[in-house]
């Protein structure tokens, strides 16, 4: 049985009421605001409306209703305002503190009877949508949870599949996203133009695992041939771009999307952009879409820039590894394609970061 406080230094007021209601509903009573405020404290949790005079000894109806504002309560419990006053000063200040309603003495039992009913069911159901909200907010918060987990794990578990067939220590693909979070990370301070943000970043990495994808479609004995390729194997290993984005295209998911909307930067164009774009050069003689400048996102940039230093300072099976400093010194001095000024700029500032990583993870 729903609970109402009546409050009125009336007790013939308070009366009248106790007998509108007190056969539908359990009423407790209060004499002035004082006592209502410690009823209030008290009782919140079992209470489904307040009849409130507006004026009173010790403390007034607008008092109570500052106190029911002031601890959080206005919009779970309900005050309708009793008053004599048929002026609207008073009226404007009680809805300002939250009154759901006011009545007019002398009362009306039907009329005011209705008016509660209205006034506590229309709060019963805001609670009940606000609880249903909750409870789909925390599902979809759990669901999404479990979404990115499987997300970063089939990522992960492609990336290492390409790592086991070119016969590359894993490692390398994580080097790479840790290079590419660094230099990310400074275009974000040196270069806001670009619009980075710590989301952003975080879906690029993720998404850098998978740039040579493509590599699983590539025959072994071009992947993993020890000496120079020749100009048709060559056009071969290029394709590994193209052919790593089909592959995506197999995998494509809605809820791709939905795991970056938070960061506003789609993770399947984000996948696709790097895995095909990674290759690709400022001065447009990269591959495979002889992009230039601008023309190239920066998290494709960012990635071509990591996996060249990578590949300068680690053994492979057609060279021997380059020293860091040496394959700083050749990226930067364009010995290996030109990359936009921004990225050059981050890239030397970002040294020993990227030196500490690659030491670190071996």
């Amino acid at each position: 049985m729903d609970t109402i406080l009546i409050v009125d230094d009336s007790r013939m007021n308070r009366t009248i009421l106790r007998n509108v209601f007190d056969k539908k509903y359990r009423i407790i009573e209060a004499g002035d605001g004082e006592e209502a405020i410690q009823l209030i404290d008290s009782c919140h949790e079992f209470l489904s409306l307040v009849f409130l005079d507006l004026v009173m000894p010790k403390k007034s109806g607008i008092e109570v209703l500052q106190h029911i504002c002031d601890t959080g309560m206005r919009d779970i419990l309900p005050a309708i305002m009793i008053t004599g006053d048929t002026g609207t000063e008073s009226a404007v200040e009680a809805y300002e503190y939250g009154a759901a309603d006011f009545v007019h003495k002398p009362f009306d039992a039907k009329i005011i009877m209705h008016r509660a009913e209205n006034v506590m069911e229309l709060y019963r159901r805001r609670r009940d949508i606000e609880k249903e909200l909750d409870e789909r907010t925390k599902a979809l918060r759990m669901s999404r949870a479990k979404l990115e987990k499987t997300n970063d794990f089939l990522v992960n578990a492609l990336g290492s599949v390409v790592g086991f067939r070119s016969l590359e220590s894993g490692n390398h693909i994580k080097r790479v996203s840790c290079f590419t979070k660094i230099l990310l990370n400074y275009v974000r301070k040196e270069f806001p133009k670009y619009g980075l943000t710590h989301g952003k970043i975080n879906t690029i990495v993720t998404a850098s695992l998978l740039h040579d994808v493509g590599k699983i479609g590539i025959p072994d004995s071009i992947l993993n041939k020890p000496g120079r390729l020749t100009p048709e194997e060559f056009e071969i290993m290029k394709s590994h771009s193209s052919v790593g984005c089909e592959i995506l295209e197999c995998f494509k998911m809605d809820d791709y999307e939905e795991k970056t909307e938070q960061s506003g930067l789609n993770f399947y164009r984000c996948c696709y952009e790097i895995c095909r774009w990674h290759h690709e050069k400022a001065d447009g003689r990269g591959y495979p879409d002889g992009l230039k400048g601008d023309e190239i996102p920066i998290w494709s940039h960012a990635v071509a820039v990591a996996d060249c230093f990578d590949a300068l300072a680690s053994k492979r099976v057609y060279k021997p590894a380059f020293g860091l400093e040496e394959a700083h010194r050749m990226i930067l001095n364009g010995e290996c394609g030109q990359f936009s000024d921004d990225l050059m700029h981050c890239f030397a500032l970002a040294k020993q970061d990227l030196f500490d990583v690659f030491k670190q993870i071996q």
